[in-house]
């Protein structure tokens, strides 16, 4: 199935999905208010179909690509979920690389993300994208399941995992110590939970469309942050300027961007609300804070 674009769709069946996604909705007011859509031959079914992830679109450099290596590892996270698993992707050649964690969004290290770390290897990073669910099982293979799944996690217990994630990958032999962190949705607000509670280590940020850190935090902030906002995304929108107040009042070097006629979500490239143009200029950015911050 070709994938729809953000355009072929009403923006309240779009706001829809958000708060499904969420869980500002369950399925059956989501599909209650699916319902409302459907007209002109068009079933709750298929909307719901276009609307959800189609992971074949997600890959862009295949775990064989002779560019890079893969595999699993597994780190301790004693004051989070015990040991958390991960996929670790790096260049195929080289002895040491900048390192990068890769977050996910709120239901686990599905193949999209999984994807983004091997993009990140191409580029020339040692890219770590833990699983936040490793403690029930892992990604379960969707991501309806893996949203229920992730509710179940403490919250509190979520950061330590992602926390001991950079303190492991910024000491590993192939790491040249210096390590960054991209997430998205979920993901984006971890990276500015980092930035307050590793300003030390962290060395460059890069949160898509997260939530921001209470205002007392942002004093703590001392990582380059390169924001990437979208423009029709109420939820984080909401917080934006005020977080790019405080950190320019705090003297942290950052730059916000923000993508007009964009949704939450833009750069995931398995939905409608994927918005190419937009995700790859954000890409570039994040590639070139990276790069400015990191290979040094």
């Amino acid at each position: 199935m070709k994938r729809k674009t953000a355009n072929q769709f009403d923006q309240r069946v779009l706001d829809l999905y958000d708060d499904f996604a969420h869980g500002r909705l369950d399925r059956r007011g989501y599909l209650k208010g699916l319902a409302a859509f459907a007209v002109g031959g068009v079933t709750v079914e298929a909307l719901e179909e276009g609307l959800s992830p189609n992971y074949a679109w997600a890959e862009q450099v295949p775990a064989t690509d002779p560019r890079i290596k893969t595999e699993t590892v597994a780190y301790d996270s004693p004051e989070g979920g015990g040991q958390i698993s991960g996929l670790l992707a790096r260049p195929a050649t080289g002895e040491k690389f900048p390192s990068v964690v890769v977050i996910h969004e709120n239901r686990g290290l599905n193949p999209y993300i999984a994807d983004v770390a091997r993009r990140l290897a191409v580029e020339g990073f040692l890219a770590l994208a833990p699983d936040a669910l490793s403690p029930l099982g892992g990604y379960p293979g969707n991501d309806d399941d893996g949203r229920a799944m992730q509710r179940r996690r403490d919250g509190d217990e979520m950061t330590e995992d992602f926390v001991a994630a950079v303190k492991w990958i910024d000491t590993h032999e192939l790491s040249t110590g210096k390590v960054g962190a991209v997430g998205f949705c979920f993901g984006g607000g971890m990276v500015n939970q980092l930035a307050v509670r590793l300003p030390e280590v962290l060395d460059a940020g890069v949160p898509f469309y997260g939530r921001q850190p209470d205002a007392e935090d942002v004093a703590k902030i001392k990582t380059p942050l390169s924001i990437q906002n979208a423009e029709l995304d109420r939820r984080i929108m909401a917080g934006a300027e005020a977080f790019n107040d405080a950190l320019k009042a705090n003297e942290v070097p950052y730059e916000s961007h923000v993508y007009p006629d964009a949704n939450h979500g833009f750069h995931n490239d398995t939905t409608p609300r994927y918005d190419e143009a937009a995700a790859e200029l954000a890409w570039k950015r994040t590639l070139a804070w990276f790069n400015r911050y990191l290979k040094v």
